[in-house]
């Protein structure tokens, strides 16, 4: 019976915050995982603007940067880039998801996200399409002001562009986001 009491206080110091050397440090820990979570998301952000300025060929879709983005994707043909640029820079931040060139699929229920931040995927819907047509990274918010960086547009904004381009978009205008760090 005694020995159950001393479990007892045992486990109740630990849920309280108690660090008895098992690692249980909840302070540090917690400041611990926060940090190593700015980092990537910083990371990717880096990458991703790296890419500013990349343009396709002479022809749509086209390119040799443009083809290893397609090509991280397993995609061989000219296709609309946007998702698999993203895809590619999460993969030079060491990431094996997200992995695909079709916008639709990087927004699953499991990774969706109510608010921008740093480093959280967004999704443009298009009417038309009635789909998800377009994606882009938060690089940051400001107000009501998405801060981003987009692949496949151009400086309107269009999903069928043609290079790399930071873009500024009100947060009425995106339709999902999606964080992939978390």
């Amino acid at each position: 019976m005694g020995a159950v009491k001393i479990c007892i206080v045992l486990v109740c110091l630990v849920a309280a915050g108690g660090n008895w050397g098992f690692g249980c440090g909840v302070v540090e820990g917690g400041e611990r995982i926060v940090k190593l979570k700015t980092e990537d998301y910083e990371r990717i952000i880096r990458i991703a603007a790296k890419e500013i300025g990349v343009v396709e060929g002479a022809r749509q879709n086209d390119g040799k940067r443009i083809r290893e983005y397609l090509g991280y994707c397993y995609i061989k043909s000219h296709a609309a880039w946007c998702a698999a640029y993203l895809s590619f820079c999460f993969g030079q931040a060491g990431y094996k998801q997200p992995r695909t060139a079709w916008s639709p699929s990087l927004f699953p229920a499991s990774r969706l996200v109510k608010e921008p931040k740093p480093g959280v995927v967004y999704g443009i819907y298009f009417a038309s399409l009635k789909r998800i047509a377009h994606c882009g990274l938060v690089e940051f918010v400001k107000n009501d002001l998405v801060y981003g960086l987009e692949g496949n547009t151009n400086l309107a904004g269009s999903r069928e562009g043609d290079g790399v381009f930071r873009k500024i978009r009100h947060k009425r205008t995106i339709y999902r986001y999606a964080d992939w760090l978390d």
